[in-house]
């Protein structure tokens, strides 16, 4: 594939999971075809993604969301009182995104 660079529109590839990408944490089945926007290129072995939510399985989509929540109650949790208060309703229904760092091999753009 051609270089990406930030900002740029991509689709991780759907390819066979090698021994090589589970011991250097590389690429799983659950990345396959999560659609999103170049954040950051660090190397060719490493380029962050900021996955859509509309791309991303029903099991990844439930496991982010549930993730969320133990964020937003970890975070309210820990806040005192007094500064609760001074909160907004988007700051307390804050979204988390969802990153992948993956190979710029396994990127092709949309």
């Amino acid at each position: 594939m051609s270089e990406v660079k930030e900002g740029d529109r991509v689709r991780v590839i759907t390819r066979p999971v090698t021994d090589e990408d589970r011991k250097k944490n590389r690429y799983y089945e659950h990345m396959a075809g999560s659609v999103g926007t170049v954040q950051t290129v660090y190397s060719v072995d490493e380029v962050s993604i900021k996955v859509d939510p509309e791309s991303m399985s029903d099991i990844t989509a439930d496991v982010h969301k549930t993730a969320t929540l133990r964020m937003r109650n970890r975070f309210l949790n820990e806040l005192p009182e007094n500064q609760k208060k001074t909160l907004t309703q988007e700051e307390l229904d804050f979204n988390a995104h969802y990153v992948l760092l993956v190979q710029m091999s396994d990127l092709e753009k949309v």
